[in-house]
């Protein structure tokens, strides 16, 4: 489960939408064609001998007639949203971004509520989390515990992030707070552009805990500043109510702690998501991975939309010499 809706449809828009005023002619279309079949119904009411009719002018199958009018009215409609070049949202990978992965790494994260134990399962899904970043993508780990440190500063090698986080070794005690600060040291390490060296790269944290902070500064307050700098940070609360260790021969029940998540991520402006299992934890990821990989973008989709008016015109084109053919 996340904390957020996912799955939203882009939207379409028009970058000359006046040009669909065009569609205004099609009402008129359609009813010049229905008076013309009323016109031709009376024409030939006046017919007595309709066998005699029907040698002189075969009769037409009017289904095929009004298939093919419906084709060519839906091919002058797909045109001229073609003409009015339509444009829609599209998820386009960002060419310059840094994100920092905070892997909690207290003891509490040994339990095995999830299999093999949180720790374990958490550095798999981070593993493959950065594997499925744009490759232009700066990449840091920062490990946390009663202490933080940074395991590999921002760097574009997404192999050494993956062997960094798979080293992380448990330790005692949590700081959270400590944790956030460690990772904006970290991305004020990130690579500047030679192109724009004074432009800042958009960047964000993606911190892993099962919560409870026990030492150093308060979450709140980290979370706080990374707010202010435009740093977003995407809490992931892992593991379940249940979750134990067992210290010194005595059961220590850790339980997350979803609200200080919570916080954290509200005040960062960022999000909050709960992870029970290996699997929710994966899918978490890759929603996040879209979430800070991409940006959307507005991209024309005219040549879509034109070859489905030409479809459309050749379906209408074949329906119009169907009518115009003598069939044996």
């Amino acid at each position: 489960m996340t904390g957020r809706a996912l799955g939203l449809v882009p939207q379409l828009a028009f970058l000359d939408p006046e040009r669909l005023l065009i569609l205004l002619v099609i009402p008129l279309m359609v009813a010049a064609y229905l008076f013309a079949m009323r016109r031709k119904n009376r024409r030939g009411m006046r017919f007595t001998n309709t066998s005699m009719l029907e040698v002189v002018v075969p009769k037409q199958s009017q289904w095929r007639r009004h298939v093919a009018v419906a084709l060519s009215l839906l091919s002058l409609i797909t045109l001229t949203a073609a003409f009015a070049r339509p444009k829609t949202q599209v998820d386009v990978p960002r060419e310059r971004a840094t994100v920092v992965l905070v892997i909690d790494a207290s003891l509490s994260m040994q339990a095995t509520d999830v299999k093999p134990t949180r720790l374990d399962a958490a550095k798999q899904a981070a593993t493959e989390f950065v594997a499925q970043l744009p490759e232009k993508y700066n990449v840091s780990v920062v490990s946390m515990a009663g202490a933080s440190s940074v395991l590999v500063p921002p760097t574009t090698a997404h192999n050494t992030v993956e062997n960094a986080i798979r080293s992380i070794q448990l330790q005692e005690s949590t700081a959270i707070g400590e944790g956030i600060a460690t990772a904006m040291r970290a991305l004020s390490q990130a690579p500047k552009d030679p192109d724009k060296p004074e432009s800042v790269a958009p960047g964000a944290i993606v911190l892993l805990s099962d919560g409870a902070n026990t030492v150093g500064r308060a979450p709140q307050q980290a979370a706080a500043e990374a707010g202010a700098a435009q740093v977003p940070v995407y809490t992931i609360a892992y593991g379940t109510e249940n979750g134990y260790v067992d210290l010194d021969g005595k059961r220590e029940p850790v339980p997350v702690d979803h609200q200080e998540m919570q916080e954290v991520a509200d005040l960062s402006g960022g999000e909050y998501f709960a992870a029970a299992t290996a699997e929710q934890l994966q899918t978490v990821y890759e929603n996040i991975g879209s979430e800070v990989g991409y940006e959307k973008a507005d991209r024309e989709v005219t040549a879509r939309f034109a070859g489905y008016g030409l479809a459309l015109a050749v379906l209408a084109a074949l329906g119009a010499i169907s009518l115009g053919a003598r069939w044996p």
